[in-house]
């Protein structure tokens, strides 16, 4: 399929990993593959300053233009995880922030606009029909169109009994859109809304007929499962409903997005930046109350706000 965006890809997962495993000699060893994939999405930007690629991770199954929201997108997060990791590891990374800050500005000029009444994004430049892809600028922190986003996305337009169709109109549905779609609309801050769709998905997949675990495509490879769909469902809670972000080798934020209906919620043996620990959060007199702790030390235990980041370093 040509060039699919593989590099931003690579860059966008190859960090974060790198950040979450928190083992710096492993880091270094992948700082080149890193470095070498964001200059090849920098040289590879248009005269509009996004990413041009032939196609992107559907390999033309559907149209993706001469460059795609999703590349861009998964570049910029990239570019925001490199800093962080590079500032541990030592290495020069100023030029990344001006690049993600640059990119993010040209992601909304290039993309952002009105597609079937909403105002949220084009896949392409070109494109005039709704695309479940829209949902991921909400997975990688860019929230400036998330409401009309949001509203496209559970629209009769695009959400259906399986999750997010591919395209409006068509009867195509890859579940890892609907998995990236829940996780982003959580990490934005729309808890009730995507607790109401994970609850439903999760009796669709996890507890209906076709169980235990997510579909990769139908009408194509009739709805046969693949371990990277199932795994992203998780994400939905770490990176969704908790908002955990590496940014450091031994340090990350999270904001957790605790639904009204639940007083409680823990997260239990995270294995993370050389380390393991527990997350909990506890509703208490209106506030909600977080904890950290690892090996039977409390390394953190605060009173918060809805929606307020919370910052933890690990020694």
């Amino acid at each position: 399929a040509g060039d699919r965006g593989d590099a931003a890809m690579v860059a966008y997962g190859a960090s974060r990993y790198a950040l979450s495993k928190g083992d710096k000699a492993e880091a270094e060893k992948l700082w080149l593959l890193i470095e070498w994939c964001l200059e090849y999405c920098r040289r590879n930007l248009n005269e509009s300053g996004v990413v041009a690629s032939d196609a992107d991770e559907l390999e033309n199954r559907f149209p993706a233009g001469t460059a795609n929201l999703c590349t861009s997108s998964l570049y910029y997060d990239a570019l925001i995880s490199a800093g962080y990791l590079g500032k541990d590891l030592g290495k020069p990374v100023a030029a990344y922030a001006r690049q993600a800050t640059a990119l993010k500005k040209n992601i909304d000029r290039y993309f952002g606009g009105a597609v079937e009444g909403f105002d949220t994004y084009k896949y392409y430049e070109g494109n005039d029909v709704l695309r479940s892809w829209i949902c991921i600028p909400l997975t990688v922190g860019i929230q400036d169109r998330k409401d009309a986003t949001i509203q496209a996305l559970f629209s009769p337009r695009l959400w259906t009994e399986n999750g997010l169709l591919t395209q409006a109109g068509s009867e195509t549905f890859w579940d890892r859109s609907t998995l990236y779609a829940l996780r982003g609309v959580y990490a934005c801050g729309a808890t009730a809304k995507a607790t109401e769709y994970l609850k439903f998905y999760s009796n669709q997949r996890l507890l209906g007929d076709h169980v235990p675990y997510a579909i990769e495509a139908w009408p194509e490879g009739s709805q046969r499962h693949l371990s990277a769909e199932s795994g992203l469902y998780g994400r939905i809670i770490t990176e969704g409903m908790f908002g955990i972000r590496p940014t450091g080798l031994k340090s990350f934020t999270f904001t957790p997005r605790l639904p009204s209906e639940w007083n409680s919620m823990n997260l239990r043996k995270i294995k993370a930046f050389n380390t393991t620990f527990d997350i909990e959060v506890l509703r208490e007199n209106g506030k909600q109350l977080v904890t950290v702790k690892s090996e039977g030390k409390t390394l953190l235990h605060k009173a918060i706000k809805e929606g307020e980041i919370v910052s933890v370093k690990l020694d």
